[in-house]
């Protein structure tokens, strides 16, 4: 949380997911029911709109914590469209 450089990778990063999530509408639900998709979409907002009052801490709390679960369910949904 330190390294400015960092968390504003992460925050860009993080921003990507939130897109991709929007742009998959309800796609993303039917796909991976088990994630929040609208938590992911609204935090996308937060980080375009509300930059300042971001908490860096809930931030890594979401990379430690969230995010892996969001990538077994991509990377199952991924496998099952490749028929693997």
């Amino acid at each position: 949380m330190a390294d400015e450089k960092a968390m504003f990778a992460v925050f860009h990063a993080l921003l990507i997911v939130s897109e991709a999530a929007r742009r998959l509408g309800g796609d993303a639900e039917a796909l991976a029911p088990e994630q929040p998709w609208q938590s992911i979409r609204a935090f996308g907002n937060v980080l375009r709109h509300q930059y300042d009052e971001v908490d860096p801490g809930a931030t890594w709390r979401i990379v430690r914590d969230d995010l892996p679960s969001l990538k077994r369910s991509i990377e199952r949904v991924v496998g099952e469209a490749r028929g693997v």
